[in-house]
């Protein structure tokens, strides 16, 4: 495909507390998956043991709908192999000989830039129903065309997605949308009807229940891309109000026709939004709180003179918000003046510091210390 891989997995015949034997400061983790994790200066490998097929008889290692519980049956390298999900996934190298051992035809499908799933393909997507939104993440990031089995069941299947845990989709999630192919990704995911599966709470469209991306969602999904692709940072707050701020807006609206004001309406209605998705993704605090901040900070840009607009200015998530407010009007000519206003606002202020100019206000003028008569001296 002409790409410089970005890391290599290892894989070894020593199983996890072997690996530990020769590096006593590796940590054994995962209960599923068990690997080991060694340090090398500051770099961390990740060690996995060659995994062998599942044992038929072993109920506590599978669930009822076919999804591997627990994979911790140790293999050959052929057995690790065939085992894996995708062909192109499958192949080995030896880092001494340079060697590359390919037990399932994966080359070949890798430069027919074919995407194939090993063995029979309902089954290994019931082992594991990630892959389903592996093989969207490979489409969108490589380029690649399914496999006529390996496409078959990605729609029937998709409901499997919810007996994931909510933690792992949203690692998922980042993997989708923090890599550079975020817009190519929902395209694709829009493609298989995966969405409905992944954000139950994405208004829907149409006879195939695809999630409505308005002009607000596919703009904020071309500039992750594009910070991506210039090396400056993303965050999946920002994605996630863009995301969700339709199902937000239109609950909040419902709100304020009950009489609620606009600020307290968006809080409720993204406590709402935010508590049903985090159901099949979950959405760490650390995350949820700027993006619930960046929506309720959009009423406050309508105060545009005096105390409200200078606290405005000194809020800590002003910049994100405003960068939302900017996405809003390019969906709603009617903000525009008011990006205009905050943008001409912004000039000569120095924004998350406590050095601030005076916003809107006329500077004071110095007070003159009075000087201090000398004590007169004793006789």
């Amino acid at each position: 495909m002409g790409k410089v891989p970005k890391d290599y997995d290892v894989a070894t015949d020593a199983i996890p507390e072997e690996v530990k034997t020769v590096f006593p400061r590796a940590r054994l983790i995962g209960r599923r998956f068990r690997l080991a994790h060694v340090r090398l200066g500051g770099t961390l490998i990740e060690v996995a043991t060659f995994r062998g097929p599942q044992l038929n008889d072993d109920d506590d290692h599978t669930h009822e709908n076919g999804r591997i519980l627990r994979d911790n049956v140790w293999g050959s390298l052929e057995e690790d192999a065939i085992r894996r999900d995708f062909t192109m996934n499958a192949l080995f190298m030896d880092p001494i000989s340079g060697e590359i051992q390919d037990f399932v035809h994966g080359y070949k499908d890798l430069s027919d830039r074919k995407l194939r799933l090993i063995g029979d393909a309902e089954t290994r997507y019931r082992e594991d129903p990630v892959r389903l939104l592996r093989a969207a993440r490979f489409v969108a990031k490589l380029g690649v065309e399914l496999g006529d089995e390996t496409a078959k069941y990605i729609n029937e299947l998709a409901p499997l997605l919810k007996d994931i845990p909510p933690a792992r989709l949203f690692e998922e999630v980042c993997k989708l949308f923090m890599t550079g192919h975020a817009f190519r990704t929902m395209e694709t995911l829009q493609r298989f009807q995966l969405t409905r599966a992944l954000f139950p709470v994405l208004k829907r469209k149409g006879e195939k229940g695809q999630a409505k991306t308005g002009v607000l969602m596919q703009k904020a999904l071309k500039n992750t891309d594009e910070r991506v692709a210039d090396g400056r940072p993303v965050t999946p707050a920002f994605l996630f109000a863009a995301l969700f701020w339709e199902p937000v807006r239109e609950r909040a609206d419902i709100l304020q026709a009950r009489g609620m004001q606009e600020y307290l309406a968006l809080g409720e209605a993204a406590d709402e939004v935010m508590s049903q998705q985090v159901k099949r993704t979950a959405v760490p605090r650390r995350f949820s709180v700027i993006t619930r901040q960046i929506w309720t900070m959009q009423p406050r840009f309508n105060h545009t003179r005096g105390r409200r607009a200078r606290t405005l200015l000194r809020e800590r998530r002003f910049r994100a918000a405003y960068d939302f407010l900017l996405l809003r009007a390019e969906e709603d000519d009617s903000l525009t003046p008011l990006c205009e206003h905050w943008t001409e606002a912004q000039k000569g202020v120095k924004l998350n510091t406590g050095e601030r100019e005076k916003y809107d206000r006329k500077p004071r003028r110095p007070r003159r210390r009075r000087r201090r008569k000398p004590a007169s001296a004793k006789p």
